[in-house]
């Protein structure tokens, strides 16, 4: 049975000021709570239905995690989601470290992303591509939303992040370093030859990159247009310009 305490500490953490001062965050749903506890997180309590954990004991005991057994409701009363029949995890939020691309690698930048849903579909594009590395704008969403962890469906445990100046980051880069921003009036994405390695530059969902980051773009890039929608959804615009970088870029 969880205490009163507990409910208020678990509910507190939909909040970002919350999440921030008590370094913690949620997952919700069953397939990100397996997916967390395979990961290198550190799970600080799980809430589950008694069935999920009597079905995921050899998870839950390799990282002796303290366990409170909830009903449905219980666990729908204190999470986010609408529907949660399974399990809830008090996860450990990580030290934010610096990024660098490495050598054959693509790294992600996104500037100010607003939308939390975006947010989590663009750390799923992300895995699924191989991108291990995404670097935020301060006024991105915060990757602890739930919004985020829930509709990143397990990816955010594959993908590391930073939160920082993105600009000043750029302005440090060496000559010959490959940034690729996406743009309206960029070259066709599909006749452009990507490098082996660089960045990847999304901008805000309406107002594309901003100008204090686009000075550092190197190569605009865009999506050919075959009919009348003015935009495209900027998950949507990462994973074609993602799959056309790993088609043309020659990357392992």
């Amino acid at each position: 049975m969880l205490s009163r305490n507990q409910i208020k500490y678990i509910q507190s953490l939909h909040q970002k000021k919350y999440r921030q001062q008590h370094g913690a965050f949620l997952v919700e749903g069953a397939k990100s709570v397996q997916e967390v506890f395979q990961s290198d997180f550190q799970i600080e309590m799980l809430v589950a239905t008694e069935a999920f954990y009597k079905e995921n004991t050899r998870l839950t005991d390799r990282q002796r995690t303290p366990v409170e057994i909830a009903s449905v409701a219980d666990l729908e009363r204190i999470g986010t989601l609408e529907s949660n029949n399974a399990a809830l995890a008090v996860v450990r939020t990580k030290e934010n470290l610096p990024l660098l691309a490495g050598p054959d690698e693509i790294a992600l930048i996104l500037d100010d992303i607003r939308d939390p849903g975006n947010l989590g579909t663009i750390l799923r594009i992300a895995d699924w591509y191989g991108v291990r590395k995404i670097l935020c704008s301060e006024t991105t969403a915060d990757v602890y939303n739930p919004k985020v962890i829930s509709a990143s469906k397990g990816s955010f445990t594959r993908v590391n992040w930073w939160y920082g100046d993105i600009a000043q980051f750029l302005s440090q880069l060496g000559d010959g370093v490959a940034v690729y921003g996406a743009f309206l009036n960029g070259e066709n994405v599909h006749t452009l030859s990507f490098g082996t390695s660089g960045y990847l530059v999304m901008g805000n969902e309406s107002n594309g990159i901003g100008p204090a980051v686009e000075p550092f773009v190197t190569k605009r890039v865009t999506i050919p247009s075959y009919g009348g929608a003015e935009s495209l959804n900027v998950g949507i615009a990462t994973a074609v310009l993602l799959d056309n970088w790993r088609r043309t870029g020659d990357l392992s």
